[in-house]
């Protein structure tokens, strides 16, 4: 059985450690938010985190995420010291018995989204990222420089068309909800803001971000093997351009360039079904059988493509898409779950130590009391909505183990 964890946003997340152990999940995927991005972790609040979480029977499986410094990425500024502080982090984490440390390596933005309360067909709601409202922000409400090359005629048309039915409040919501940042991200920018620091990238192109990834793995993946830690990179979320932003992390092909750059048990992949699923071009069964060695991380979620959007110039991978229930949508998760249960069947044969393989539910709808009694949630995290995505998970896992048994 794969571990069964829920992510969990420190003391201020309305979702309580006591509601968690109610959901069944029994690891914890957590990180220190108010650690600012490029600074060391500290062993005592390590410790002082780890300790929370386990004076409620619970264990924190997961770090989800040591921040990667824009510097970094860019390789500009102070980013020698950054990589410095991140290997003192990752043997922090390991004198404390942490293991596993999930990451990404998407330029400027972790996630992005155009409604985070987006009516589904049941009654719930859900994240969706819609091209039309993104086209008309990136070309008329943010005028990014050359964003007007991206798209045909027909893709501007419906974007004006898109805009012109906004009020105000509608276009300062759309503005948040891209920029300001989501449950688990790093960075909230003002409009400003955002115009510089998509500024940075202007001169890095897909090949410059790619090199700038492998050479940071070269540098923390020796420390990772030495404590212990397995590092498991996010895909990218859109997993396809946006905002004239390189990608790097989106296809199979992407992960297995990584994993060779750094060759090591250290080096893996957290393998994310919601993300790498919106691409129709991903194998999602064939990833999992095929880079299951290398998996030290699962994100279970599943997300629905649109029909392929003619807006854009290249619509093959690029277009509308929002989140599904988890058994449902685009994801084939029955196949998913019966390949990762073989990864992890043949790694106790082969005698591996990492046998947990921790999956959290990813995602879930807004329904319910959480949706109908006005209390605070952060979007994509709502108790209720994960709560039946891991329950369904756990089903299939279940069923699955009994029919290979």
């Amino acid at each position: 059985m794969l571990e069964q964890t829920w992510r969990w946003f420190g003391p201020n997340d309305p979702v309580s450690l006591n509601d968690v152990r109610q959901a069944g999940a029994t690891g914890i995927v957590t990180a220190l938010h108010h650690i600012r991005n490029g600074e060391v972790w500290p062993v005592d609040q390590i410790q002082q985190r780890k300790e929370i979480v386990e004076n409620q029977q619970l264990t924190w499986s997961v770090v989800e995420s040591i921040p990667v410094h824009e510097g970094i990425k860019t390789r500009t500024g102070n980013y020698r010291q950054y990589i410095e502080n991140y290997k003192e982090s990752i043997a922090n984490l390991a004198q404390v018995g942490i293991d596993t440390v999930c990451y990404n390596f998407m330029p400027v933005l972790d996630w992005t989204r155009t409604n985070l309360d987006h009516p589904m067909p049941d009654g719930s709601t859900g994240l969706r990222f819609d091209a039309t409202e993104f086209a008309a922000f990136e070309l008329y409400i943010l005028q990014r420089p050359g964003a007007e090359y991206l798209y045909n005629d027909e893709g501007k048309r419906r974007a004006r068309a898109c805009l012109d039915k906004m009020t105000d409040i509608d276009v300062k919501r759309l503005t948040r909800t891209i920029i300001a940042g989501l449950p688990g991200s790093e960075e909230s920018y003002t409009v400003e803001q955002f115009r510089d620091a998509l500024d940075t990238y202007k001169d890095i192109s897909d090949h410059d971000l790619r090199q700038n990834l492998y050479s940071f793995l070269r540098e923390i993946v020796p420390v990772a093997e030495t404590v212990g830690v397995r590092l498991a990179i996010h895909p990218d979320d859109p997993p396809y351009p946006i905002l004239g932003l390189p990608r790097v992390v989106s296809t199979e092909a992407d992960a297995r360039a990584l994993l060779a750059a750094a060759e090591s048990p250290a080096n893996g992949l957290c393998f994310c079904t919601g993300s790498y699923g919106v691409r129709p071009d991903n194998d999602l069964v064939g990833m999992a059988e095929r880079l299951g060695p290398k998996i030290h991380f699962i994100h279970l979620r599943s997300t629905e493509r649109d029909a392929d959007d003619q807006s854009v110039r290249d619509h093959s991978v690029r277009g509308s898409f929002q989140e599904a229930n988890h058994l449902e949508g685009d994801v084939p998760m029955p196949g998913v779950m019966r390949a990762l249960l073989a990864e992890q069947k043949r790694r106790s044969s082969e005698g591996r130590t990492d046998l947990r393989m921790p999956f959290r539910p990813d995602h879930g709808h807004r329904m319910l009391d959480d949706l109908t009694s006005g209390k605070r949630t952060n979007p994509g995290y709502t108790a209720i909505g994960r709560l039946r995505g891991l329950a369904e998970l756990r089903g299939l896992m279940l069923g699955l183990s009994f029919n290979q048994n």
